[in-house]
């Protein structure tokens, strides 16, 4: 749920206080993009026995 003022208003990601901001995924409507190459949680990914 969305309770800043700043992201309700424009988004989380056009406020000035982005990249300090410690609440922007409790608070806002920022969700962090699974675009960087990290392969999912469980998808088949196990330990290698050396």
């Amino acid at each position: 749920m969305t309770l800043c003022p700043i992201a309700l208003a424009v988004g989380c990601k056009k406020c000035p206080a982005f990249s300090v901001c410690p609440l922007k995924g409790t608070i806002g409507d920022y969700k962090p993009d699974d675009k960087a190459g990290k392969p999912a949680a469980g998808a088949g990914s196990k330990p290698k026995d050396k």
